[in-house]
């Protein structure tokens, strides 16, 4: 075989660039390496945006399940205390008679629910506060509102809790209304 030259290169009609040895040019530098440089951009700022929508619907998440367990538990207690004991009730604290947890042949007990700190306690007699919400949660507003309908009282409960996680704050407001049902 022979070696084709430059000037065989004209006579066959064959470019010239594929015989060019060299390597990129400064240009096709730059241009290749402003291309790698958006396209890099791009992917981390799109990774970025995903690491903080997960820490916020985490944060959501975390909020609304914490806002749900303790309506869930005031709930319950309300649902099945004897009465509202009005004389410790406040819009901060609710105080009810039940006949549940009772000490050492007494009739009634009593359990409160009221803010501690950042967070929200139940107190049963006789027994230290337990927190009921989690250490990343913050409780905001917590309004309890006794309402008479008829003969059957009722407790409007009104909670704002927040995350307290200084990447992503989310907040949630839920309102409920519990009647008694044993009077």
């Amino acid at each position: 075989m022979r070696h084709i030259t430059r000037k065989r290169c004209r006579l066959l009609h064959v470019p010239r660039f594929m015989f060019n040895k060299g390597g990129f040019t400064m240009v096709e530098v730059l241009v290749s390496v402003t291309v790698f440089s958006i396209v890099l951009l791009a992917v981390v700022s799109f990774l970025f945006a995903i690491r903080t929508s997960s820490s916020k619907t985490k944060a959501d998440r975390e909020a609304v399940e914490n806002a749900r367990r303790v309506l869930d538990v005031m709930a319950y207690e309300i649902k099945h205390a004897k009465s509202v004991y009005t004389s410790t009730t406040t819009s901060g604290q609710l105080s009810l008679e039940t006949t549940k947890y009772l000490l050492n042949n007494e009739d009634h007990a009593f359990i409160d629910f009221f803010l501690c700190g950042s967070g929200i306690c139940l107190k049963k007699e006789s027994q230290n506060p337990v927190i009921l919400t989690s250490d990343s949660i913050q409780v905001t507003s917590l309004v309890f509102t006794r309402i008479l309908n008829g003969t059957i009282p009722s407790v409007k409960i009104d909670l704002t809790l927040s995350s307290s996680e200084a990447s992503s704050s989310s907040s949630v407001n839920l309102t409920s209304t519990v009647s008694l049902r044993s009077n």
